[in-house]
């Protein structure tokens, strides 16, 4: 037993059957999280759901072995023994941590999972001198090594080229809908909208100091506004858009960033030094907001330049306009 934490114990002091126990819980925990995964992506996903049911068929499979190994050493009264009963064994996230992450993340998480289990098992094994413990190590290695190669056979059984196709483009646009919609409606009225305060500021002023605070406070202030505005504003259930706390976290963020990328040159003490480099980053503020919209919104880029660069140059002139009077 480690010592204060009586609840866990060290994998070296476990016995043949408390192994084999933790091999069979870590099984049946694992085919529950995949089929998890299955449902929640059935919907949207159906050829990466079959193929979710059929790793979670897998890990049932494995149990059922391990079962009838259990049952043939040690009898059928099995130690209730789960990983987290055991210090240094490998942990699984709860799935409802992890239900809304995306198709591609969740692939990665699975394929995460496998990999565990597969190195515990080999270490697991280097490190014992029993033969026979050394022997069930390795297998429960092995078995874990063959998941992955039943997975690509799953892959290439339920998910064709056109379906493959079909999920990515959907799982594409998923993404564009909660992060890059929001985040771009962010830095564009981060970028543009904080012009006019900056640059009237700086020119009524003629204070840097002065006027990165205006700008500070402008950035941060529409970087809340707008990100509570987002995450108020849908709930992502009719519209599909997505969770709301990542599309307002997505326009929050950028509309903070937006201000402060044209507020933070004003650091610099000398006037017209800070002005130019902040008239530089606009700049580039505003054809990134055009490449955005032409890599993501699929808006002609020169369109989007004429729209963007257009609107924030008025903008600017805005600002100057007001502060030089």
């Amino acid at each position: 037993m480690i010592p204060g934490f009586a609840q866990r114990r060290r994998f070296s002091d476990l016995s043949e059957q408390e192994v084999l126990a933790l091999a069979i819980s870590s099984e049946e925990d694992d085919a529950r999280i995949y089929r998890q995964y299955a449902e929640s992506l059935r919907d949207e996903f159906p050829a990466s759901a079959s193929i979710f049911d059929g790793m979670a068929a897998e890990e049932d499979e494995h149990r059922r072995r391990l079962i009838e190994l259990h049952e043939a050493r040690f009898g059928t009264m099995i130690p209730l023994i789960r990983r987290e009963h055991v210090s240094g064994y490998y942990a699984r996230r709860p799935v409802w941590l992890v239900e809304n992450l995306g198709l591609e993340r969740i692939r990665e998480e699975a394929a995460g999972m496998e990999d565990q289990a597969r190195r515990f098992y080999e270490a697991a094994a280097r490190r014992t001198t029993d033969s026979a413990t050394r022997k069930l190590l390795g297998d429960l290695a092995a078995a874990e090594a063959g998941h992955a190669a039943t997975a690509d056979e799953l892959e290439d059984k339920h998910l064709d080229p056109e379906a493959r196709d079909t999920e990515d483009e959907a799982a594409k646009r998923q993404f564009v809908l909660t992060w890059v919609q929001p985040g771009l409606a962010g830095l564009m009225d981060g970028s543009v909208s904080t012009l006019a305060p900056i640059f009237a500021a700086a020119f009524a002023t003629g204070d840097t100091w002065q006027t990165f605070l205006v700008g500070l406070a402008a950035s941060v202030g529409a970087g809340i506004s707008m990100g509570f505005t987002e995450a108020a504003s849908d709930d992502g259930e009719l519209s599909g858009r997505g969770s709301p706390l990542k599309r307002g976290i997505a326009s929050g963020v950028m509309t903070t960033l937006g201000g402060l990328g044209h507020a933070l040159p004003y650091l610099i003490p000398d006037f017209w030094t800070a002005t130019t480099i902040a008239g530089i980053v606009v700049f580039i503020e505003l054809w990134a907001i055009a490449w955005i919209q032409n890599r993501y919104m699929e808006t002609p880029f020169f369109r989007a330049a004429m729209q963007v660069v257009l609107g924030g140059a008025l903008v600017l002139a805005a600002g100057v306009l007001i502060g030089s009077g």
